[in-house]
Formats: structure tokens, C-alpha cells, sequence
């Protein structure tokens, strides 16, 4: 038996199997989202120059586009992420951005460029990276623009609709409301840290250890279910997701609401695969925690008298969320201990050049 020889067909050719695969039946599709009559007219499938949304009731539209393909994939670069994952990647980094905002997506557009190298059973898993992980949205891929470059390079936009006067922001934080997350943070920049030096450090971590952390790129999930339940009385008073790292994200909503923020150190979520890799690094395992990491978790404050119902609620649909702190209206960011504070460990990601592998670790007072 001998290997099937590579394929490496033209732009149009890829375009044209494209759509009967991955994109085909989009046309003239209902879109159920919360009552609002929308209508997919012309999806992928229509081969015309754009998608066609047909809107008969009042709505926000909410567009996000991100560009994701940079040094933090340097797991690929090691062959740890597929060009599936990667694909899969790209949606979740927009949708997550919708979920934030507190609407439900109703479609991504995805910007695929690709060297002559890239043959096309590699560049079919790219797109059924970007088609799986629409689905898993709850959502489609309704085009975008596919051509060659230098490298591969990805970059997305995702639509989503709530109701007017539900969209959640930024700003919008209040003295004494509390801050939250949906879960614990640093996975994926604890597996950037990790891998690329792995061969460094004295031992290696257990193989369920490292599974979480390569899953945590493989298969990232945006909280859309927690976005629209957050945006519905609306609970969430400010909101943003937390792909630029938990400190980043605290003190961007911060910085946006004109408050301050104090957060309880031990209420603070640490993934055991998180504390690990600290260990193995020799720095604080809540400033990798909260350093530069992809993730994809929801950072939101709640008034306090909103929070019963609004874990009420969550846990209705399986959901849950940790109070980390409450808002203050000075104008800085600490982390309370047994009544002493000190400023957030950790270092946002501001797009340095230093590789986030090594942000926490530059952290000044986070060595152990």
C-alpha cells in the first residue's frame, strides 16, 4: 500500500470544494436568537461577493475581528497544535469577543492565507478547524477571503445581535459591585511557558497535566451561554473576556470605569496544572495565573444585591462563576491578603516582544 500522493490545488479550486464541504445549506437559514427575526439570505454557499442578513426586528449588531496567528502559536511552530486546532483557535478568539459583549453569534468571517507549501489535506484541516468550532458556536462560517502569502496566516470576524440597550461593556463597573470570573485562567499561557522549555526544566509534568494544558489551546470554548445570561436583566455591570490575561483584564475594565479594584488572593481560581508549571519556573503560581494567557474566560462585576439571582440562573444552565473581589472607587488594582496588600502579581500582555513564556517570570516581586 502506498501513501496518497500530496495535493496542492489552486486558489479556486480550493474555493470551489470549499463550499460544498464545509459551507454548503447556509442559504435562506433562520437564525432563533432570543425572539429577534433574523435570516441568513445569502450564506458561503450563494458563491456572491458577501453574506446577506435579513433583519426585520430591532437589534444591536456587534462585529469583533481579530488577527491570531503570532509568536503565542509557537506550540504549532513544535508541531503540538494541528492546523485543525489552530483553525478551531481562530473562531473561539472572535466569538469570545461576541460572548463579552453579551450577544449570540450569528455568523464569522474567516481570512485564510497560506504559503504554496501548504498542500491541501493541511489546508482542509485549517478549515475544518474553522467549520468544527463555528458549529460548536453555535454558528457558521459565512465566507471571508482565502489566498496565498509568505506563511499561513489567520485572522477572523464574528457577528452577533442582542437586544438594544442589552450589550454589555467595559465600562460601567460601580463602587462595591463584585468582581467575578467564570473560571480559572492562565492555562494557556502556563502551556507557552511550559512546553517550549520543557527539556529545561528538572522533571516533566505528569501526562494529565500536560493534556490539560495543550487542551486548553486545542480546544478553547468561548462563554457565550454565560455572555447572554450576563447581558439578559443585564447582571453584568462592566464585562470583558480575559484573552489578554486576567490582570490585563481587571484593569482594563478598571481603567474604563474610572474605579479601582481590590481582590482576595485566596479567591482567586488556580488551575493545579497552573500551579505546577510555577513550580517548575520558580515563580508565584498566582502571577502566572493572572500574567498574559490566552484564555477565554469572562471577567464581570455584579451588584451585590443582583449576584443571588444571577448564580441562580447559572446554575440553571449548569453555569457557574467565582466572586475574586469587589470594585472600590479609588483608582488601583491590589490583592488582599490577611488584611495586607500589595499590586496585582503578574504581567499584563501589552503585546511585547518578550515571549509570554517568560512574562511572569520578569514580574517584579513574583519570585518564589
Amino acid at each position: 500500500m502506498t501513501d496518497e500522493k500530496e495535493q496542492y490545488s489552486d486558489e479556486p479550486s480550493r474555493v470551489r470544494q470549499l463550499v460544498s464541504e464545509f459551507l454548503s445549506g447556509q442559504s435562506e437559514t433562520d437564525l432563533e436568537v432570543d425572539g429577534l427575526d433574523v435570516r441568513l439570505t445569502l450564506g458561503a454557499d450563494a458563491k456572491d461577493d458577501c453574506a446577506v442578513y435579513d433583519i426585520a426586528a430591532p437589534l444591536t449588531l456587534v462585529v469583533g475581528s481579530d488577527y491570531i496567528r503570532g509568536p503565542r502559536f509557537i506550540l504549532h511552530e513544535m508541531g503540538l497544535l494541528s492546523d485543525f486546532d489552530i483553525g478551531y483557535y481562530l473562531v473561539a478568539a472572535n466569538v469570545s469577543d461576541i460572548a463579552a459583549m453579551g450577544a449570540t453569534p450569528i455568523g464569522v468571517l474567516s481570512v485564510v492565507r497560506y504559503p504554496h507549501e501548504l498542500n491541501d489535506a493541511d489546508f482542509r484541516q485549517v478549515m475544518a478547524g474553522i467549520h468544527q468550532a463555528c458549529t460548536d458556536s453555535g454558528t457558521m462560517n459565512v465566507g471571508g477571503d482565502i489566498g496565498n502569502a509568505e506563511r499561513l496566516i489567520l485572522s477572523g470576524t464574528a457577528l452577533g445581535v442582542c437586544r438594544p440597550g442589552k450589550v454589555l461593556r467595559r465600562s460601567g463597573a460601580r463602587p462595591g459591585d463584585l468582581l467575578c470570573v467564570t473560571g480559572p485562567c492562565g492555562l494557556l499561557g502556563a502551556a507557552v511557558a511550559y512546553f517550549p522549555k520543557r527539556d529545561t526544566f528538572p522533571t516533566t509534568l505528569p501526562a494529565d497535566a500536560e493534556h490539560r494544558l495543550l487542551h486548553s489551546w486545542k480546544r478553547p470554548r468561548a462563554r457565550v451561554a454565560e455572555g447572554r445570561l450576563l447581558a439578559r436583566k443585564p447582571y453584568a455591570t462592566a464585562c470583558q473576556d480575559t484573552s489578554d490575561g486576567l490582570k490585563a483584564t481587571i484593569e482594563q475594565i478598571m481603567q474604563a470605569s474610572g474605579v479601582g479594584v481590590r481582590v482576595t488572593e485566596n479567591n482567586v481560581p488556580v488551575d493545579s496544572a497552573v500551579h505546577m508549571v510555577a513550580e517548575l519556573m520558580q515563580v508565584e503560581p498566582l502571577a502566572l495565573a493572572m500574567s498574559a494567557s490566552s484564555d477565554f474566560q469572562l471577567a464581570f462585576t455584579v451588584a451585590p444585591e443582583d449576584a443571588p439571582s444571577c448564580r441562580e440562573e447559572f446554575a440553571a444552565q449548569g453555569l457557574d462563576f467565582i466572586v475574586i473581589g469587589e470594585v472600590t472607587d479609588g483608582d488601583t488594582a491590589e490583592l488582599v491578603s490577611d488584611s495586607v496588600s500589595r499590586p496585582l502579581p503578574g504581567v499584563a500582555w501589552k503585546h511585547q516582544k518578550t515571549d509570554i513564556s517568560l512574562l511572569a517570570a520578569e514580574s517584579p516581586g513574583t519570585q518564589r
